[in-house]
C-alpha cells in the first residue's frame, strides 16, 4: 500500500524540486490534522485553501464518505510557482478530487455567502489568518461561520520565538506587517500579524470556546527562508510605494532589515513553530 504521504504528493501532482517542498508541507499537514483530530466521513469547510496543501490532507483522512469544501478569496491566477487555479485543477482530477470543491474568490463575509447551522462538521483555518486584513474583519468571519459547523480547526505561525533560528522569520513577517498597516489593498502573504493570545481572544469574542491549544515545531519548513528572502529583495520597493510612511517608522523599519541581514548570516533561517488550536 502506498505510504499517505508519498499518496498525497501524487493526488498535489507534484515533481521533482517540487515534490520534496511538497513532501515537507504534507508532513506538517498530517501534523495539525492529527492534533485536531480530524475523522473519516466529516464534512469540512476549508477557509483560505490557498494552493490545497491541507485540503488534500484533509481530503485523505476523512476518506471516501467526507468531503471538504475549499473557500479562498483569491483568484484562479494567484500564487507562484503553480497557481491557485493550476493546483485545485491536479487536485480535482486526483483519486482525492470526488470528495473536493473548491471555490475561488469567495469572500465568506459577503452577503451572498451562507450554509444552513450545521452544515459541517468541522470549520478549518490553516495558515491563512495573516492574510486578513484586521482582526475585526478574523472576527466578523469566526463570528458568521459559528453555526455553520461544531468545531474550529486552526492553526498560524507562532510569532513566539524560541531560538535564534526562528529571529529571521519572525523579522521578515513583523517588518512586512509594519508596511502593510498603510497600504489600502494587498496581495502579500503576511498583512496583519496575530499572535496566539489576540487569536484565542477573537475566537472567544465571536462565541467559540477553545478547547485545545499546542505549539509545534515542524523544523524542515522552508517557510521562514521564503519569507526572510522576499522581504529583504522586496522592502525597498515596499516603502518606497509608500508615499504616506512616517518618517521615523520608515527609518525603524530599515534598522531592523539590517538587523534581519545580520540574522541571516550569522544564525541562517528556521521556521517559527506553529500554533495550534481547537474550538467548540
Amino acid at each position: 500500500m502506498i505510504h499517505p504521504v508519498s499518496f498525497i504528493i501524487e493526488c498535489m501532482g507534484a515533481s521533482g524540486e517540487g515534490a520534496e517542498i511538497q513532501r515537507i508541507q504534507t508532513e506538517h499537514r498530517l501534523k495539525l490534522a492529527g492534533i485536531w483530530g480530524i475523522r473519516e466521513g466529516e464534512r469540512v469547510l476549508e477557509i483560505g485553501c490557498g494552493q490545497g496543501d491541507t485540503t488534500a490532507v484533509l481530503a485523505y483522512l476523512t476518506g471516501e464518505s467526507g468531503f471538504i469544501h475549499g473557500i479562498d478569496i483569491a483568484p484562479p491566477d494567484y500564487g507562484a510557482p503553480v497557481t491557485l487555479g493550476e493546483a485545485a485543477l491536479r487536485l480535482k482530477s486526483s483519486p482525492l478530487g470526488s470528495r473536493i470543491q473548491i471555490d475561488f474568490e469567495k469572500d465568506v463575509l459577503h452577503s451572498g455567502v451562507e450554509f444552513p447551522p450545521d452544515s459541517f462538521d468541522v470549520i478549518v483555518l490553516s495558515h491563512c489568518s495573516w492574510y486578513f486584513q484586521s482582526a475585526a474583519q478574523l472576527g466578523s468571519l469566526l463570528a458568521k461561520v459559528r453555526p455553520w459547523a461544531r468545531r474550529l480547526c486552526f492553526a498560524e505561525w507562532d510569532a513566539r520565538i524560541s531560538s535564534q533560528q526562528q529571529y529571521a522569520h519572525f523579522l521578515a513577517v513583523l517588518i512586512q506587517a509594519q508596511y502593510e498597516v498603510y497600504k489600502t489593498s494587498s496581495s502579500s502573504n503576511v498583512r496583519t500579524l496575530f499572535t496566539p493570545p489576540q487569536i484565542n481572544a477573537i475566537a472567544e469574542k465571536a462565541g467559540w470556546s477553545v478547547s485545545e491549544e499546542q505549539s509545534i515545531l515542524s523544523s524542515e519548513l522552508q517557510d521562514g527562508k521564503w519569507e526572510a528572502e522576499y522581504t529583504l529583495a522586496e522592502h525597498r520597493h515596499e516603502l518606497e510605494a509608500i508615499s504616506h510612511l512616517p518618517e521615523k517608522l520608515r527609518d525603524l523599519i530599515e534598522a531592523q532589515v539590517y538587523l534581519l541581514e545580520e540574522t541571516v548570516e550569522r544564525h541562517g533561517v528556521g521556521p517559527m513553530a506553529t500554533y495550534v488550536m481547537a474550538a467548540l
